[in-house]
């Protein structure tokens, strides 16, 4: 008796429970087969993916050797995976239904309304803009000899400068702007050149485009446009499915109750206009809301979003529900969990815990223990929260602080929680406020913009390094009480500053701090620093997020070119939160050493030094991060083939013709595949697969139920028997055909000598986007749009097996723009 094993993920078994007979195989030699043939019936339901099984003594019939490696069945299963792989969560989203989906895209278009003029200009009530509307366009005057340009129409060229010269059929001279492409030099007007220019920034601010365009050759650029504008579109309705998703989740408001008003009472500060917004904002999605809530709440450092969550947590863990904390290191859980023991001890019923790598194994065992039989009320940690052997009794509330500092694995634990729990972010990382009206409706968010009253601006130095200067920045500091931050980018110069820091301030104590540091001696510095028995803090950006120190007003970066801009604002936040003047010093080692690029993002840091000038500084420099908080990381990789601003810009217009990029897809029972074909499958390969029946019902069942489905089956198929011989290939060719074909909302194929003709309820938009964005010249070349119908003329009238790959291999290109298009 053979031994059974089981096999991971198969999402069909293929082996009947017995043998076929020897008469079965005697009558079955030649098993003949009508292709496509609808008369297969008693279609089996009883093999599930956990049943799967194989034998071990089996032995593979010895086939013509073919491999599976890069055939087109097999390339396009990769890119089904793919596709699937990247989107949020581990399921496949169900598609929209044809009423929620047209309320919520009207709900949309009318929000983008709002948030559009509001980009346009406010107007007082006297009719005048009083504030001046927004373009993603550059002003030319504004350009620097050498700064990389985008032309709407041409591509990426290089700015040389602005010149006056004399047009043709004119005396008068005029300015034109003058850019250098891969072939040559192009001139435009000045005033044409502020409606079609942008300026080229990318997500890594030291990164150069790959190569120039060329002004006699614009195919590579529209290619890359379309490219660009593909993936914009696979974005924003992967949000919208995301968003619906998420609607269709239920969890009961929670209870507002007088204990919540009495908790508010005791915040000790009068909140500003924008906290007070986000107060209600959150309180309205967990009390009035039937849906779990995912907001992210921006803000500068020190403007109180910690106390929106800790308000969130009172809110849910009074209801009986558990609210888990986490942030990006242990120095800032740390600090979360003093703020949250310390709001929390009126209420002794309220448990509180700190998980993190610092304690013992008994310890951490005790503590799994309290959070999986609900003593453990609020949970604060690191990532090692979302780990396996982490079990919540309740989990009500999850709250993230600077989520685009997880990795990606951690990223897509907390995007699973977003579906059944409710969710709040915190990012001090600013989001720029054009993206945030824009998104309106995709993603819940308060932005925190107003300081608190007592907070008095950052003063900021930008100076050549000089160690007269640092001396005489830290001696005002400590002499006024004070204890200093000093940071550098690598953990290899912060010995050198310790032993030149110590020679001229022998009383002082000074410490280290890096992340590569012993979990123990990390914590212990942190925490003589925060007690302030330690008052020179020399480290590394380990305390960018969050810390939150109000006695260090100080602090000194050294070789601020080898930071980014996002990491300097946040550095400079860590000081300035209490009432006293904050000093940051930002030194560079030699102006000669920097690029115009390292100067000119320093000149802006200093310029937006006002408190809530972040968002300023955002529009300007660090709008892709902001972006990253929003889409993720995988999404920015698309921002190069455009640049920043144009990206937005093709972003906008696709949120405001959002529902012109909507397939209708059609029954898979009612496509109807007129190319006959009669296919004859090998005897030796209908033998081997015991019950051949059996596997093409169940091949026809995995097709009427998706593409998933259907890919899983034939690798699994291939898993099991290996490579199909061609009549089993053409077979499966033409289940994946019907497959996409429905998928596309294409309800009828068929050919007509060299004319392939395709029955479509497509829009002549959708046409257009899909076949833009087409891989090969050859299939697009050869398509056409007319009407109600996608026809194709090839060179010659092709035997039926060839039309059928044919077609297979053009529906497979069309099909790869189905994540960009709403289906409903």
């Amino acid at each position: 008796m053979s031994s059974l094993c089981p096999v991971p993920e198969l999402s069909t078994s293929f082996l009947p429970k017995t043998r076929p007979s020897s008469s079965f195989r005697k009558l079955h030699r030649s098993f003949y087969l009508p292709l496509g043939s609808s008369s297969i019936t008693n279609r089996s339901r009883s093999l599930k993916i956990s049943n799967a099984l194989y034998t071990e003594h089996v032995s593979l019939p010895k086939l013509p050797p073919r491999t599976a490696d890069q055939d087109p069945i097999s390339l396009l299963n990769e890119r089904i995976r793919r596709d699937h792989s990247k989107r949020d969560g581990s399921s496949i989203r169900p598609a929209m239904e044809s009423d929620e989906a047209e309320r919520y895209i009207q709900l949309v278009k009318e929000q983008q309304q709002r948030g559009l003029q509001k980009l346009k200009g406010d107007r007082s009530k006297d009719g005048n803009v009083k504030e001046k509307g927004f373009s993603y366009k550059v002003d030319p005057y504004t350009l620097r000899s050498g700064d990389y340009v985008v032309h709407k129409k041409v591509g990426i060229g290089r700015f040389v400068g602005i010149k006056f010269d004399v047009p043709k059929g004119s005396n008068e001279p005029i300015e034109y702007v003058f850019i250098e492409y891969a072939d040559g030099m192009a001139k435009l007007p000045v005033k044409q050149a502020s409606r079609m220019l942008y300026r080229y920034n990318l997500p890594n601010e030291t990164k150069r485009p790959r190569a120039l365009s060329k002004l006699n050759d614009t195919s590579t650029w529209e290619r890359r446009k379309t490219k660009g504008k593909v993936a914009i579109q696979k974005m924003v309705v992967d949000l919208m499915e995301l968003y619906l998703y998420r609607l269709k989740q239920r969890r009961p408001p929670y209870p507002k109750t007088p204990a919540m008003a009495e908790f508010e009472a005791q915040f000790p500060y009068k909140p500003t206009p924008d906290q007070k917004q986000a107060f209600i904002d959150v309180e309205k999605d967990l009390t009035e809301r039937g849906t779990p809530m995912d907001r992210l709440i921006c803000g500068d450092v020190g403007f109180g979003k910690t106390e929106v969550a800790l308000r969130a947590i009172f809110c849910v863990v009074s209801a009986g529900k558990q609210a888990m904390v986490l942030a990006p290191t242990i120095v800032l859980a740390k600090q979360h969990f003093v703020v949250i023991s310390e709001r929390f001890s009126p209420y002794p019923n309220i448990r509180v815990g700190l998980l993190s790598r610092f304690q013992t194994r008994s310890e951490k065992e005790e503590y799994l223990c309290m959070i999986k039989e609900g003593h453990l009320d609020i949970i604060v940690g690191t990532h090692s929260l979302l780990g396996s052997r982490v079990v919540y009794n309740n989990l009500g509330l999850l709250v993230v602080d600077e989520e685009q500092r997880f990795g990606v694995k951690q990223k897509e634990k907390i995007a699973s929680f977003k579906t059944s729990v409710d969710v709040l972010t915190l990012s001090a990382t600013p989001i720029p406020r054009t993206l945030y009206l824009a998104l309106t409706g995709f993603r819940d968010a308060s932005l925190i913009t107003t300081a608190p009253p007592e907070r008095v601006p950052i003063r900021t130095h930008l100076s050549a390094f000089s160690k007269d200067k640092v001396i005489s920045a830290i001696k005002y500091e400590l002499e006024r009480g004070g204890q200093v931050f000093y940071v550098l980018p690598r953990i290899k110069g912060l010995e050198e500053v310790m032993k030149f820091l110590e020679q001229s301030f022998t009383d002082i104590e000074l410490a280290i701090a890096h992340g590569k540091q012993y979990s123990k001696q990390l914590e212990d510095t942190m925490e003589k620093f925060a007690q302030g028995e330690i008052r020179i803090l020399i480290c590394t950006n380990i305390v960018e997020s969050g810390l939150d120190i109000q006695n260090a007003n100080t602090i000194i970066i050294q070789d601020v070119q080898q930071f980014g801009l996002a990491q300097l604002y946040q550095l400079r936040g860590r000081v300035g939160r209490a009432d006293k003047e904050a000093h940051a010093y930002l030194f560079y080692p030699d102006k000669s050493l920097l690029s115009d690029q390292s100067l000119e993002r320093l000149a802006a840091l200093e310029e937006y030094c006002e408190l809530g000038q972040g968002f300023q500084l955002a529009e300007r420099d660090m709008g892709i991060r902001g972006f990253g908080t929003i889409f993720g990381e995988q999404q920015t990789g698309d921002v190069g083939n455009v640049g920043i601003d144009l990206f937005f810009e093709m972003l906008f217009e696709s949120l405001s013709k959002v529902e012109e990029h909507r397939v209708i897809p059609v029954a898979y029972e009612d496509v109807q595949i007129d190319v006959n074909i009669n296919t004859h499958l090998p005897s030796e390969y209908i033998n081997y697969l015991e019950n051949p029946m059996e596997i093409i019902s169940e091949a026809e069942e995995a097709a009427e139920e998706g593409t998933w489905n259907l890919m899983q089956f034939t690798e699994n198929l291939r898993r099991q028997y290996g490579k199909e011989p061609h009549s089993m290939e053409i077979l499966l060719k033409k289940l994946y055909v019907r497959r996409m074909a429905a998928d596309l909302g294409i309800s009828r194929i068929y050919a007509s000598g060299k004319m392939v003709v395709m029955d479509t309820n497509m829009s002549k938009q959708v046409y257009k986007l899909i076949t833009e964005s087409m891989a090969s010249d050859i299939h697009r070349n050869s398509l056409f749009y007319n009407g109600d119908q996608i026809k194709a003329e090839l060179l010659l009238e092709l035997p039926k097996e060839q039309l059928i790959s044919w077609i297979f291999q053009c529906l497979s290109e069309l099909h790869a723009s189905l994540p960009a298009l709403i289906k409903y």
